[in-house]
């Protein structure tokens, strides 16, 4: 259920470290993760972000990620778009001159969003065991800023992605269409073969934050 409030928002964590994903991968990035989500995949690796969180006003998270002193700032979840109080962050960070991106499941409309907040939305993938909430309509409200990101479980998740990039021509829709394997399940390798096969318009994507750290690691 959507959080109404609009002058605090219930938040998981806030920290520096550096992107993991994306195009922007390897730039320093304060994070803020706010609580909930309306989706259960079934590789998930925040299920702690479903409950705990704290209550702060929107000053109180720009005070703090300015402590940061970092360009880049990352609203992400769960699903950060299941509070309404994200609208007027977003407009707070976007005033203070950060950079913004949202991670959004994609399965909530993405029309409010700013233009200027760079969106990467995660089409789920039918091994994620949550690809019917996919909102398809959200795609005509991308912009050459955003991305689209595949996390594949399998081979039969690669062709379902495959067939999704060709139908909706999503290379010509975003700055980039991202495919990462979803930890633990598939090799890297593997799905670089048949991206190479297929001259598929895409990017492979490793999350290099469970590289760096351990992949159970919060905070990173």
């Amino acid at each position: 259920m959507m959080d109404e409030q609009t002058d605090s928002l219930v938040v998981n964590e806030i920290f520096h470290s550096v992107q993991g994903e994306s195009t922007h991968a390897g730039r320093p990035c304060a994070f803020v993760r706010l609580t909930a989500c309306n989706l259960r995949c079934n590789y998930c690796d925040t299920e702690y972000a479903f409950h705990e969180g704290r209550r702060m006003t929107v000053a109180q998270i720009v005070a703090q990620v300015e402590d940061y002193g970092c360009p880049l700032v990352e609203i992400t979840g769960g699903e950060p778009l299941l509070q309404a109080g994200v609208y007027p962050l977003c407009a707070a960070l976007l005033e203070a001159g950060k950079q913004v991106m949202i991670e959004t499941s994609g399965a909530i409309d993405i029309s409010r969003l700013d233009p200027r907040v760079i969106k990467i939305m995660d089409l789920k993938c039918p091994g994620s065991g949550e690809a019917q909430r996919n909102l398809w309509s959200n795609l005509r409200h991308l912009s050459a800023h955003d991305e689209v990101k595949f996390v594949i479980s399998d081979r039969a998740d690669y062709e379902w992605t495959r067939a999704v990039i060709a139908e909706h021509a999503l290379e010509r829709r975003v700055n980039a269409v991202l495919l990462s394997p979803a930890f633990g399940r598939i090799d890297a390798a593997s799905l670089a073969s048949w991206m190479l096969e297929d001259r598929l318009p895409a990017r492979l994507q490793l999350q290099i934050h469970k590289y760096i750290w351990s992949p159970s690691a919060r905070g990173v």
